[in-house]
């Protein structure tokens, strides 16, 4: 669960989902799934997801999901990003790629800013975070009542990444979105 803010009940000047280009590096593809408008009810943010796909393969690599708001959750546990990548693919940066791939998403609707987290452990994340430019902030203890806590989560490494300061290639292609 991606809660909002108490404040953020119009997921935070969320106006729609942006007509996306063709999401390529050349090396990977990312296709979407589904487009979740959110549900307040629940407490959720907007969020593309999407499946990784190696470029001309048809398997699914695994999943790339980029959750439009900032609420304090989002912030602290949650991110606005969150990936995995299958076994049979892994160690080929593929999650950095689809990172890369959709920080001119995320520019388009105003973030300037993602977060990232994941367990103190997964290191083939935290090099992920790396990899994009991401800075470690620190780890936090996950509260009681947040479902990761309920799933057996303890705790989330922090990861800051400034799109503004991120390489020219990223911030440059939003130009199809923006």
């Amino acid at each position: 669960m991606i809660p909002m803010d108490d404040n953020a009940h119009s997921f935070t000047g969320f106006t729609g989902f942006a007509e996306l280009p063709r999401l390529t590096d050349g090396v990977i593809e990312l296709e979407l799934e589904r487009a979740a408008p959110g549900d307040p009810v629940r407490a959720w943010v907007p969020a593309y997801h999407f499946r990784i796909k190696a470029a001309g393969d048809a398997r699914t690599a695994g999943a790339l999901d980029l959750r439009i708001g900032d609420t304090e959750h989002l912030r602290r546990y949650g991110g606005h990003l969150g990936y995995t990548v299958d076994p049979p693919f892994r160690g080929q940066a593929f999650a950095a790629r689809a990172c890369r791939l959709v920080a001119p998403i995320a520019r388009h609707h105003g973030l300037r800013t993602l977060w990232i987290t994941c367990a103190p452990d997964n290191w083939a994340s935290r090099r992920t975070c790396e990899r994009v430019g991401a800075r470690f902030v620190e780890i936090v203890a996950l509260p009681r009542d947040c479902d990761m806590y309920a799933r057996g989560e303890r705790r989330k490494c922090r990861y800051r990444w400034d799109l503004v300061e991120s390489s020219s290639r990223v911030v440059k292609s939003s130009r199809q979105l923006e």
